[in-house]
């Protein structure tokens, strides 16, 4: 294998998630340890950590290519994985490594390009007969061109960013006279985001599954599909929880889409792994939206039904390896969710709450994944995103994997911060999301509250306090309760107990 040594251009668990596969190939990887987080529990993982913790930057480092370019030069790596977010979608990165002799390990500068941007993207779907929204053919550049097309196409319709995602640069507009308003946020948000503010309109659907297509594609122009994923619990198009594969398709559909989103990566001869984002109708018509260039937040659930590991087969592509499989060769089996944990105050409209994690126990059943880059003492900061964790369980079915979603949130103990997860055991109750019978407006039409209550929650906190409590302060020999090995007292007989100083 060419590939000796990775540097791995992220941080947190997506890093970690990196390095163990890397390890197990017996490939080296290499860190950056930063000024913000000098304790990070990535760095623990890596062969070699690259440290800057004394250089001043203007830029973040994952930010900067230039100086991600000069440690993976000086440190020998003949690799960088850029992971998701930050650079991971940047072409002008992808094609400095090619002008530096880097490997990068992820799709081509020019496929990078031309699905990043939005507006190219529809040309090629278009041109390849790819299910579409009706929209405008380029960048919209005032609003009087907006109201004329979505005179033309109906409304509502929706202002999109040409470049970037994450629901950033995205507006819907529903009556003419809301188009200069929503024109002028859209554009400047996309500007701030994404220092583009180009934009276009396509007709928006009301209420759709938004269900997306893992691809994975070799340098030789093999590429299949891996099945889809269902991401349509959402909140102001931020993805909170996923699931492969969905309960809306069926194997006529899974075959008609998945072919689809092979036809797009062809046209543009990409390889890696990448992602093809598909809205479905209710009447199961299902149009592209868009293209991702990188390794998804949610490729665990894929990697649950199907068995693979996506890590080790970007790197092998990268490796100029060729793809080991056919499309016959992928079978899906079981169902697999992934709840995004994160630092949020879900009642405050899930705004993030950084702070530091005093406490955090996980689940370790044989039919649940963690991935995260957190640790106890580990600190969540306001400069990068507030995940915490990535809560991935499976079942033999949906029903199943339902179950056990419900019983792995319940045994999830996060001490120091608020966090999503309230939200994701309210929502594993609810009959509308355990139908399946769902769309991207689920949160904020079918819900009443953000969070699930129990009856017992009160009386439950009052025992964790004075559980803590008697950690912190008190003799365990004293009370002869041995905490730390699990054998706990039901609250009442350690109210005795306690009663009895």
């Amino acid at each position: 294998m060419k590939i000796k040594r990775i540097l791995i251009a992220n941080r947190g668990e997506i890093a970690i998630r990196i390095m163990k596969t890397a390890r197990i190939m017996k490939i080296e990887t290499v860190a950056v340890k930063t000024v913000i987080e000098p304790n990070a529990l990535y760095l623990s993982h890596a062969d070699v950590v690259y440290d800057i913790t004394d250089e001043s930057a203007d830029i973040p480092v994952f930010l900067d290519i230039d100086k991600l370019i000069e440690i993976a030069l000086k440190t020998g790596s003949d690799a960088i994985h850029p992971g998701y977010g930050f650079l991971a979608e940047n072409a002008y990165f992808a094609d400095k490594c090619v002008d530096n002799k880097i490997i990068f390990i992820g799709p081509s500068p020019d496929a990078i390009y031309k699905m990043g941007n939005k507006t190219i993207a529809r040309r090629i779907a278009l041109a390849n007969k790819i299910p579409m929204a009706m929209g405008s053919e380029g960048n919209i550049s005032n609003e009087e061109e907006g109201i004329k097309i979505a005179e033309k196409i109906g409304y509502p319709v929706i202002i999109k960013a040409a470049s970037g995602g994450g629901g950033r640069g995205m507006r819907i507009v529903r009556r003419s006279e809301d188009m200069g308003k929503m024109f002028i946020v859209a554009s400047k948000e996309a500007e701030k985001a994404f220092n583009d503010p180009s934009v276009f309109i396509e007709k928006y659907i009301e209420n759709p599954k938004h269900i997306e297509f893992q691809i994975i594609g070799d340098k030789k122009g093999n590429i299949i599909h891996l099945g889809e994923r269902e991401c349509s619990i959402q909140r102001k198009h931020q993805k909170l929880l996923e699931e492969a594969p969905s309960a809306a398709l069926d194997e006529k559909l899974r075959k008609e889409m998945g072919k689809m989103a092979v036809q797009i990566a062809k046209a543009v001869n990409y390889y890696s792994a990448g992602t093809v984002e598909f809205l479905l109708d209710s009447d199961k018509r299902f149009y592209f939206m868009e293209m991702n260039t990188r390794i998804q937040v949610e490729h665990p659930v894929t990697e649950m039904v199907t068995g693979l590991d996506l890590i080790e087969l970007q790197i092998r592509i990268a490796n100029n390896e060729e793809l080991p499989y056919k499309q016959s060769d992928i079978k899906l089996e079981g169902w697999a969710i992934e709840c995004r944990i994160n630092a949020e105050d879900v009642q405050a409209g899930f705004a993030p709450d950084p702070g530091r994690i005093e406490k955090l126990s996980m689940p370790d059943d044989p039919y649940v994944r963690v991935d995260t880059g957190i640790q106890a003492g580990s600190a969540i900061v306001s400069s990068y995103d507030s995940m915490i964790a990535k809560l991935i369980v499976k079942g033999k079915d949906r029903k199943d994997a339902l179950q056990n979603c419900k019983k792995a949130l319940d045994k999830v103990w996060i001490k120091g911060t608020k966090t999503t997860l309230p939200f994701f055991r309210m929502l594993v109750r609810h009959p509308k999301f355990q139908s399946g019978n769902f769309t991207t407006a689920f949160i904020e039409k079918d819900l009443e509250k953000y969070y699930y209550y129990s009856e017992y929650e009160e009386m439950l906190a009052a025992w964790l306090a004075t559980k803590l409590f008697i950690e912190e302060n008190l003799s365990e020999d004293s009370i002869n309760v041995d905490f730390k090995r699990g054998r706990e007292m039901s609250p009442w007989l350690l109210n005795k107990r306690i009663n009895q100083f």
